[in-house]
């Protein structure tokens, strides 16, 4: 059992205070940030080369946007993957760092998924690696630089990018392991174990199982490149997260920077991806050697 799994032992008010992000913004500042996901993608779309409810799943599965990709190019690809507690937002509210993107000659992927609590753990990784080996297998008909893929998320999208990133399922789906080449999870969660003991288990009905397999602190990869980042004003459990999985993936052996983004909160820190001199887009830009 990890350390942060201990914090499942720690009283239920003391567990939710860590984990409800919510906490960290005003109501009105909230809804000003999923607004601004939402305009800010809706501008992307207007993007040359967009192509939208792209199926990765087989027909009426879950579909992904694909942003930047240009006729005749293999273009590195950031895929992202939203938050929203694993129940809440889409692709629709995911696009919206494809401009700076793009400027810099590099495509975007904005991936759906089911939401619970109609999907469950086991479900929503299983869709986010089909997500990704279906870019992976289509790289050439797509734009795509299968060689160049960075995947990073926010929040619970944080958490599933780095269930990209860990090892062992690949090979079910004709991947090699290094399949991702880069990471930059984003205020994420890493351990599930004290998610399991929070307010979140009334949507997730997280399993033993579940917890043991879906916590990428257990399921380090040997290598690669993680740039992880939260925010300044991230709940006490957000920031233990992100320091524990970055101490473990550097025992691990791999690459890892960890960022803490001033004066924002658990929410619009993944929005300063809109400006490209920012912190985190000058990261996300060296995971791909730029």
């Amino acid at each position: 059992m990890t350390d942060l799994a201990q914090e499942a032992l720690l009283p239920r008010d003391e567990i939710d205070r860590d984990y409800t992000a919510r906490l960290t913004a005003t109501p009105e500042e909230f809804t000003r940030i999923i607004d601004r996901y939402a305009s800010e993608s809706a501008a992307a779309r207007r993007l040359p080369g967009t192509r939208l409810d792209l199926p990765y799943a087989g027909e009426g599965g879950p579909c992904l946007d694909l942003f930047g990709t240009a006729p005749g190019a293999a273009r590195p690809l950031f895929v992202f993957i939203h938050g929203g507690y694993w129940r809440a937002l889409s692709k629709n509210e995911s696009a919206f760092m494809a401009p700076m993107l793009a400027e810099h000659g590099i495509a975007t992927a904005a991936i759906d998924y089911s939401l619970a609590p109609a999907a469950g753990m086991t479900r929503i990784v299983g869709e986010l690696r089909e997500a990704l080996a279906w870019l992976w297998h289509n790289a050439e008909s797509l734009g795509i630089d299968r060689n160049r893929i960075v995947v990073g998320g926010s929040s619970a999208g944080g958490h599933l990018a780095a269930m990209l990133l860990s090892p062992g399922w690949q090979k079910q789906h004709d991947l090699p392991e290094d399949a991702v080449a880069g990471a930059l999870p984003v205020s994420g969660l890493f351990e599930l174990a004290p998610i399991a003991a929070s307010h979140v288990q009334e949507w997730m009905q997280l399993t033993e199982q579940e917890v043991a397999d879906f916590s990428p602190l257990r399921h380090l990869p040997a290598g690669g490149r993680v740039t992880l980042a939260m925010a300044e004003r991230e709940t006490a459990g957000f920031h233990r997260q992100s320091r524990v999985y970055a101490k473990a993936l550097a025992g691990a052996g791999v690459s890892v920077r960890l960022l803490e983004i001033p004066d924002r909160n658990h929410f619009d820190v993944i929005l300063t991806l809109l400006d490209p001199q920012s912190t985190l887009s000058r990261a996300l830009l060296e995971l791909f050697g730029d």
